[in-house]
Formats: C-alpha cells, sequence, structure tokens
C-alpha cells in the first residue's frame, strides 16, 4: 500500500476542486454576461446586505468513484457591503475561490483573514463559517464555492437567529 503524506493528497484535491472549479465558473460567467444584472429590492437596509437568493448549483454530479457522495458547485455574488449569516456545511467539505473582490472569512475560532481575487480556502466538514463578508461597500465580490457532500444533506444551514 502506497502511503501518500497529506500535504500532497490536500494540493491534489485542491488542484482539482480548483481545476473542475475554474471550467463551472468560466461557463458561469459566460452565460451570465449576456444577462442583465438584477435590481436590488427596495427592503431594509439589512436584507440588502446578504448575498442574493440561494444560487442554483453549475454542476450537481454524483461521484461515480465515491458511493453517497455529490460534487456540487455555485457562484455566490455579494453585494457592496453584502454579508452571509454565521453557517454551517454540515459533514460536506468545502473549497472556495474569490472570482472578484475581496471576502472577509473567519472559521470556527481562527483569525478573520482575508481573500482577494484569485485566492482561495477550504472548510473541513463541520467548520463553522462564522464571517463571510464583501470588504467593499462600493463594489461586488463573487466567489465559487465547491461541495463535495454526502448526497441529499443541506449544503448550507444558517445557525438560528439571536
Amino acid at each position: 500500500m502506497r502511503v501518500i503524506p497529506a500535504s500532497v493528497t490536500g494540493t491534489r484535491i485542491a488542484s482539482f476542486l480548483l481545476a473542475a472549479g475554474a471550467v463551472t465558473a468560466t461557463a458561469a460567467c459566460t452565460s451570465a454576461a449576456g444577462r442583465e444584472p438584477a435590481a436590488e429590492p427596495a427592503t431594509t437596509a439589512a436584507a440588502s446586505r446578504q448575498p442574493a437568493a440561494p444560487p442554483s448549483p453549475l454542476v450537481e454530479q454524483a461521484l461515480p468513484n465515491v458511493k453517497g457522495k455529490t460534487f456540487t458547485s455555485r457562484v455566490v455574488d455579494f453585494p457592496p457591503g453584502g454579508r452571509a449569516a454565521p453557517h454551517r456545511h454540515g459533514e460536506a467539505f468545502v473549497y472556495a475561490y474569490v472570482l472578484e473582490g475581496a471576502v472577509r472569512s473567519r472559521l470556527d475560532n481562527e483569525p478573520v483573514r482575508t481573500y482577494h481575487r484569485g485566492e482561495n480556502w477550504v472548510e473541513q466538514p463541520g467548520a463553522h463559517h462564522v464571517t463571510t463578508e464583501n470588504t467593499s461597500t462600493t463594489e461586488p465580490a463573487r466567489l465559487l464555492v465547491v461541495f463535495v457532500s454526502t448526497t441529499g444533506d443541506e449544503l448550507k444551514v444558517d445557525d438560528p437567529p439571536r
């Protein structure tokens, strides 16, 4: 049995996810290029700071070589000043790549980090995503998010309101 160091395995997984994500992001950006941007609803300031409605998957595919697991990719748009409620992704492994702008993120008790266009992070299964927000109050931000999850699981569950 060949043992591959965790750092090599992690690099291979991240490379695969980045490649798969780049393909789906290119398709999404290309198909969205001709559309008019959606008008922001005239509602409360708090509601307008939230990301748009949950995005539809770009790709949702059962993994043929990993029974019971599904690969899903989504593009998440954050309006200027937009932020997501604290949440979890269940037992999914999550890879996030910044397509546009800059996003501030904090997982569990780790320090807050800011990721700019072209940077990425991973979230381990069960991680608590405490902070996800667009750092700009004038420019949008966009993430490509890739999930490897148990088939049928919810991909994002917001924390209950306080």
